[in-house]
């Protein structure tokens, strides 16, 4: 499939796809989406920033349109509020007015807006865990004509911690249904627990999901701990684009932020202890161009999906290889080339040596005073070399999948 007008869709989801700018699928869209539209349960591994989220909004937008009966007819799970918001509203900018709307349920705002939603009508969910199964327990929603099961992020969820929610969950979900799972990665213990919900699934495997994006120049700085800030803020003033910082611990993303605002960068900060109302705030603001640097912790690192975001910074190392990659995933994306930079100081070397073998790359090592600036002019193009002794990342196969594509 070459382009979204291939597709054996209605025209109006068409229509909508290319007044939204969509025309041509990525990889991951064109072999996922004409499987789900054949009512296939399907898994997808691929890397962030490939697409994920409209190949499985199309399947269930044209399911809307053909079974109109009443009820919620869809359930998208993912693992974070900022996820939720964004999958809810790229669904509402291409259902157009004729559509039924969304319901948003997830914790940390108000419950009678998310209820009002149901009570109006809406046919497609899209949730996080916790809040869901308050609402299950409540009897405040009912899944009885649900056909589509949508886990997203299905290995973050996993990571988080919800396995007992999801599990109960599902046992409120028919069994009768379609289940399609997409996810960045897809470990041995994460493919145990989908096979629980999936039957048959076509399996989709795009790239390598235990790497960095190849659009993606990878760089590592050894700095004394006395001159980090001074380090971030020499690569913050060599972008003119969206950088994005990472910080381990809350106390440090609030004690980074403010210095840089001190320092005359525009930033803003989100971090599991902020509001809602702060969060949104926050990546509105990094959207819409308000703020620049958006300083975060690993919560961000699944629930960001922001175009044009130029350079990466870890200016903490992450506790594990697949969080560096989650990370990195947030510049690079849709075909754009990024920059990811790592601060590590002399008694870190071996944690990120350790880190570098774990990923099967080798970072690209910069000197901070002379030639940081001149690799910064240079052309971006990917610095990762495979390690000879790192062990080769391999796909976990379900029991009775289906390989469709290894690419």
């Amino acid at each position: 499939m070459q382009n979204f007008s291939e597709l054996s869709i209605s025209p109006y989801i068409k229509e909508r796809l290319a007044q939204a700018g969509f025309l041509t699928p990525t990889p991951v869209q064109a072999a996922a989406i004409p499987q789900a539209l054949e009512a296939k349960d399907v898994l997808a591994t691929a890397q962030t920033g490939t697409g994920k989220t409209l190949a499985f909004l199309v399947p269930i937008m044209e399911d809307l349109l053909k079974q109109r009966t009443p009820g919620i007819a869809a359930l998208v799970l993912v693992p974070t509020r900022e996820l939720a918001m964004q999958v809810a509203t790229q669904y509402e900018r291409l259902r157009g007015k004729q559509r039924p709307g969304v319901a948003l349920v997830v914790g940390g705002l108000a419950e009678g807006q998310q209820l009002n939603s149901l009570r109006r009508g809406a046919r497609l969910v899209v949730a996080t865990p916790g809040r869901l199964e308050d609402f299950l327990e409540r009897k405040l929603i009912s899944f009885r004509e649900l056909r589509m099961l949508v886990l997203d992020e299905a290995d973050r969820m996993l990571d988080m911690g919800f396995l007992p929610a999801i599990r109960r969950i599902a046992a409120a979900l028919p069994k009768e249904r379609q289940t399609m799972c997409f996810s960045a990665t897809l470990e041995a213990s994460a493919a145990r627990f989908i096979h629980q919900y999936v039957k048959n699934p076509v399996r989709l495997s795009f790239g390598s999901t235990s790497k960095p994006s190849e659009n993606v120049r990878v760089q590592a700085l050894e700095v004394a701990p006395d001159r980090k800030q001074d380090v971030l803020q020499h690569l913050l003033s060599q972008e003119t684009g969206r950088c994005l910082v990472f910080a381990r611990t809350k106390r440090g993303t609030e004690r980074l932020a403010k210095s840089l605002n001190r320092n005359g960068f525009s930033a803003a900060m989100i971090h599991g202890d902020r509001s809602q109302s702060q969060r949104t705030a926050a990546l509105a603001g990094f959207q819409q161009g308000r703020y620049r640097v958006l300083v975060a912790t690993d919560l961000a690192s699944r629930g960001i999906h922001v175009q044009d975001i130029t350079h990466v910074i870890n200016y903490d190392l992450p506790e594990i290889a697949e969080s560096f990659i989650h990370r990195v995933g947030r510049t690079g994306r849709a075909g754009e080339r990024g920059v990811a930079s790592t601060l590590f100081s002399r008694e870190q070397r071996s944690d990120l040596n350790q880190l570098e073998r774990a990923l099967g790359i080798r970072m690209e090592r910069m000197q901070v005073a002379t030639s940081l600036t001149q690799h910064q002019d240079s052309a971006r193009t990917s610095a990762q070399h495979p390690i000879a002794s790192a062990p080769k990342y391999r796909m976990a196969r379900l029991p009775g999948e289906v390989l469709q594509a290894q690419m």
